[in-house]
């Protein structure tokens, strides 16, 4: 069980779910980007998360329920594919397990900061992921730049 504080839903869990629904619009090249449907589908998913982890289950497994609830939230909200949300819900996962690696690699190698200092009180927590939800904006934005640069070129 994983236990997040109030504070952690509402400044890392939903602006997450919020990256995590503009990312399958930028994959899925969808002509319209829908700012409510994107707010929607990160409220819902920041609450699924926050409320995944207050399972009692082995660490690992509420990736899997939450993979799951991201692929029904960007087919019944978003309206991809299936065959689609499975793929890309995969990559964005990966992709921010990549960058919570590097942030994590670079704290306590980099920095010399130890794990339970940046694993501690709910704040201290957010403030050192930040790099982290950066990073995986950042990709997020490029790859919707590159996808739309492409669909500009070819017209």
């Amino acid at each position: 069980m994983l236990r997040l504080s109030i504070i952690e839903l509402f400044l890392r869990l939903i602006p997450e779910g919020i990256l995590y629904a503009f990312a399958m619009y930028a994959f899925t090249n969808t002509k319209k980007i829908d700012i409510k449907k994107i707010l929607i589908c990160g409220i819902l998913l920041g609450i699924s998360i926050y409320l995944i982890r207050f399972l009692p289950i082995h660490f690992g497994v509420h990736t899997i329920l939450f993979l799951m609830i991201y692929i029904f939230i960007s087919v019944k909200i978003i309206q991809v594919e299936v065959l689609n949300a499975i793929a890309y819900g995969l990559i964005m996962v990966i992709t921010l397990f990549i960058s919570e690696w590097i942030n994590v690699f670079f704290l306590a190698n980099v920095l010399r900061i130890p794990v339970d200092v940046f694993l501690g009180k709910p704040l201290i927590k957010i403030l050192y992921g930040l790099p982290s939800l950066i990073l995986f904006c950042l990709v997020i934005i490029f790859i919707f730049y590159v996808r739309n640069y492409k669909k500009v070129r070819r017209n």
